[in-house]
């Protein structure tokens, strides 16, 4: 791709300012339908919501959780989703909202921190937490290492955990593509899953420069590029999703949310034969006075793409298995 731009266009206005407060997320979710997380249901709210979409019918039904996610995934038991919620990880059925936690043990030495974004690798989940007051570096970097259910601090000195990418390097290791919101950089660390280590950051893109903070992130089909969603806190008529090279961080695309400037996850997503990319977006932090000049902030935006697939962080590892 060049560096040139695409207009998004608004695919879904959720009908709550509470499921416009902080959406992220999607995530594909069977034939012709993603999922996306209400993080939470306003400023003050306590809990919030799984969201399955359909886009040929151009519905949305939200499903309220016992607390604030992160991320959710879909399983291979159909309506379950695995779960980060608070300090929890666990199992949320969409068919009775029953919600049945596997481990509970997240961040349990800190205070003021919830789990925040993650991703799905062989069945293993790999997130991260976020300090709440957005300013501490205390929160963790997970493993959860499905083999052994063991749950595994990789790394315990981020403030915002938030955008993850995958590129596998050999059959007991990964590198894994991650943002800590705050530092304004993608960093990627060499994870060992065996032995539940992680090396050393190593940057990837610098964005220290940029006014707007980098927030969800995924990779490209080749996965020589990773797409960013770019969560812009001041004034503007617009936001902004972009792509960089990993290869010198040059930015090569650049998608446009008119009337939301407060980006949060990118996703490519397959429908009707071609590769879309779903951007969330978020209401969060925006003061009154604000919004008529953000009249779509908290919408959900699609734009078709070129691209001919998508990476194998959502192809080939789309399920978690129960």
């Amino acid at each position: 791709m060049s560096s040139n731009k695409t207009i998004a266009e608004v695919l879904h206005r959720p009908v709550t300012e509470g499921l416009r407060f902080l959406p992220e997320g999607p995530y594909p979710c069977g034939l012709n339908h993603f999922s996306w997380v209400a993080i939470q249901n306003g400023p003050d709210a306590l809990n919030g919501a799984i969201n399955v979409f359909n886009w040929n019918k151009k519905t949305n039904v939200a499903y309220k959780l016992p607390g604030r996610p992160g991320f959710a995934f879909p399983t291979d038991q159909p309506g379950i989703f695995v779960v980060g919620c608070e300090h929890e990880l666990g199992f949320f059925s969409t068919l009775d909202g029953s919600w049945k936690p596997f481990n509970t043990g997240v961040d349990s030495d800190r205070q003021g921190t919830i789990i925040n974004d993650g991703i799905v690798w062989k069945d293993n989940l790999i997130f991260g937490t976020k300090d709440l007051e957005f300013k501490t570096k205390k929160a963790g970097l997970y493993l959860f290492r499905s083999a052994d259910q063991q749950l595994i601090r990789l790394r315990d000195d981020q403030v915002c955990s938030n955008g993850k990418a995958i590129i596998p390097i050999d059959e007991n290791r990964i590198r894994l593509f991650d943002i800590d919101s705050p530092t304004r950089k993608v960093v990627s660390y060499v994870i060992d899953l065996a032995q539940g280590i992680a090396s050393e950051a190593s940057i990837a893109v610098d964005l220290t420069s940029d006014s707007a903070v980098p927030d969800g992130m995924t990779l490209t089909p080749d996965e020589k590029s990773v797409i960013i969603s770019m969560y812009n806190p001041n004034p503007s008529e617009h936001g902004e999703t972009r792509q960089y090279s990993l290869d010198g961080g040059t930015l090569e695309h650049t998608w446009i949310t008119p009337g939301s400037p407060q980006n949060t996850c990118p996703q490519l997503l397959p429908w009707q034969g071609k590769i879309y990319l779903v951007i969330t977006t978020a209401v969060e932090n925006m003061p009154p006075e604000r919004r008529h000049l953000s009249p779509e902030a908290g919408s959900l935006f699609h734009a078709k793409t070129d691209f001919e697939g998508v990476s194998s962080n959502v192809s080939a590892f789309q399920y978690f298995t129960i």
